[in-house]
């Protein structure tokens, strides 16, 4: 009995059972499978792998279905996912492009994802404490009233009215906001209100000071108050419809808490490169032990660090840059979920995304 037939005997019955729901006997095996050999040696094998933990027997005389373990090995070694097809890609495309706004465009994907994969979609807006300053537009709208447009490179917009006692004239005016988008594009929002509060100090700026100031306060909170994003979910009636309700109670409990769904799908996109996938106990979350969840980040953002010498110290002298996702797109379904269709959808969405906040940044 060889290792390599047993794990290819084992990801035949992951397969079935994600297919048909049902245990997998070896008799089923050898009829849909060309394994070249015969039903009592897959039975042998299918023991041995129940043994090693990565089947079970849910009840005498019948089939085997996966265990976590065996979900595991399977999904590690989806090696090769097929990706979409031209047409499938057109049409994301197509669904996704006539959106007014970056938030209809995310409500969109969550539809489209739980449309493809049958299973729930969870998208995030990006995060604003990931986010970079593109532009600040100061408009003044009466004697006394300024406005402030703020937009990041997420596409994020917003608005801030300011009070002043007393308007700057509109050259000193014009200059500063000159100045604050010259030295602040494409920085950090904490660093930008940092650099805002750096420009006011100057003497020539004094009469932009307290409008400065609440300038600077305004960008700061939007980083600290906004840091989560918001999340858009479908999907919830479509998996109801398909799983027993009993079932599904844990998980759609574990979804009302949203910041534990949040901060998981984050943690996953931003330990993966591509594509994270938790089975199981593996989400570290009760509700969801029946349940995987598949995430992936989109849009990146770098952060400066500091590089470490030869004996493991920071090096000053050398910042280095890493990428982290702003936001993350991602499926929850039960465990035996179809990962290979779920792991493309989610990348494909994730890249079109992606792709999106890039082109915004370019224009």
């Amino acid at each position: 009995m060889t290792q390599s037939r047993r794990m290819l005997v084992l990801r035949a019955v992951v397969e079935d059972y994600i297919r048909s729901q049902e245990p997998v006997g070896s008799t089923a095996l050898t009829r849909a499978h060309d394994l070249g050999v015969s039903s009592a040696t897959i039975r042998n094998d299918m023991s041995a792998l129940e043994e090693e933990g990565y089947l079970i027997q849910p009840h005498t005389s019948a089939g085997r279905i996966p265990t976590e373990r065996g979900y595991r090995y399977f999904v590690d070694r989806l090696a090769s996912v097929v990706p979409l097809s031209e047409g499938q890609r057109r049409g994301i495309t197509t669904f996704l492009s006539g959106s007014a706004s970056l938030q209809d465009t995310l409500q969109r994907a969550a539809r489209l994802l739980a449309n493809i994969t049958g299973q729930i979609a969870v998208v995030s807006s990006p995060a604003l404490s990931k986010s970079k300053l593109r532009h600040i537009e100061i408009v003044p709208l009466n004697a006394v009233i300024m406005l402030a447009v703020i937009i990041t490179d997420s596409g994020s917009v917003a608005q801030h009215t300011f009070t002043l006692r007393q308007m700057p004239d509109a050259m000193t005016l014009t200059r500063f906001s000159e100045l604050v988008n010259v030295q602040c594009m494409d920085m950090p929002l904490v660093q930008a209100a940092q650099r805002i509060r750096s420009i006011i100090k100057a003497s020539e700026y004094s009469s932009v000071r307290v409008l400065g100031e609440s300038l600077a306060k305004t960008v700061e909170s939007m980083a600290q108050d906004e840091g989560t994003g918001q999340m858009y979910m479908a999907g919830t009636s479509q998996l109801a419809h398909r799983q027993p309700r009993v079932d599904l109670a844990p998980l759609f409990d574990a979804l009302e808490e949203q910041v534990v769904i949040m901060r998981l799908m984050s943690d996953l996109s931003e330990e993966n490169n591509d594509v994270g996938v938790a089975i199981g106990s593996e989400t570290r979350t009760p509700g969801l032990i029946h349940a995987s969840v598949v995430s992936s980040g989109y849009g990146r953002s770098e952060t400066e660090g500091q590089t470490k010498d030869g004996n493991g110290t920071k090096d000053k002298s050398e910042p280095s840059k890493s990428s982290h996702p702003v936001a993350f797109v991602g499926s929850i379904g039960p465990t035996h979920m179809d990962y290979e269709t779920t792991i493309t959808a989610v990348r494909a969405v994730a890249k079109y995304l992606t792709d999106l906040i890039t082109r915004d940044e370019a224009a």
